[in-house]
């Protein structure tokens, strides 16, 4: 059975999930307070509703319970994510992720027992900034608040040398879990694999060894 998705707030954030779970083929149910949002997700998600969703008989009634994962992607209203995420929580919702505006809005959301919290506004600050300084980061994932995944260019120094000559995990702590050439992917390359100029890395580790990669082996 598919599984089932509630998206609570259809502002940017949340409208674009709804949008992309649908795409997905998934059964998601949009829920907003706003009457206009929710009318253009009409024909976007499975079900659109309109809601308060700080009223716990109103999520009664939408059956929220029976949603195998529920996104409280409420962006200007801290107080009404907050309610609504503690509503979530007693009714027995089985994986909320809550949207965070700020700092203090994810410690709250931490207490009070999120699954899963994202600071979108702030993670993708750190993606740019990641490949503002670096002409060789082409995209970053922020695993942890020390762990991420890297895809990084690699260029002529490190062109026509193996992984084992590189020796990356002894010499750096981070491992190349793949690499994109053209339109391959080698998965878990080999360590005999010889790495080609233009071939993305998909490196991952502790932020500080995927720094001290970056700039000494490929720095120019």
């Amino acid at each position: 059975m598919k599984k089932e998705f509630a998206v609570i707030g259809l502002g940017r954030f949340g409208g674009s999930i709804c949008q992309a779970l649908s795409d997905e083929g998934l059964e998601v149910m949009a829920i907003d307070i706003d009457e206009d949002k929710v009318n253009a997700y009409a024909n976007i998600a499975s079900h659109a509703v309109v809601g308060d969703t700080t009223d716990e008989t109103v999520l009664k009634s939408l059956g929220i319970r029976n949603f195998d994962h529920v996104i409280v992607a409420i962006g200007d209203n801290i107080q009404a994510s907050i309610l609504t995420t503690i509503i979530l929580k007693e009714l027995g919702v089985k994986d909320i992720t809550v949207k965070a505006t700020n700092d203090y809005h994810e410690k709250v959301l931490s207490k009070i027992g999120a699954d899963r919290i994202v600071h979108p506004e702030r993670d993708m600050g750190k993606r740019i900034a990641h490949k503002i300084v670096s002409n060789n980061v082409l995209d970053y994932l922020e695993l942890s608040d020390e762990h991420s995944i890297v895809e990084i260019s690699a260029n002529e120094k490190i062109h026509g040398h193996s992984i084992i000559e590189l020796d990356v995990r002894a010499r750096y702590g981070v491992n190349i879990v793949a690499i994109k050439r053209n339109k391959e992917i080698i998965v878990s390359p080999q360590a005999n694999e010889k790495i080609q100029k233009h071939d993305v890395l998909i490196v991952i580790g502790a932020d500080s060894d995927i720094n001290r990669f970056e700039k000494r082996l490929l720095g120019d």
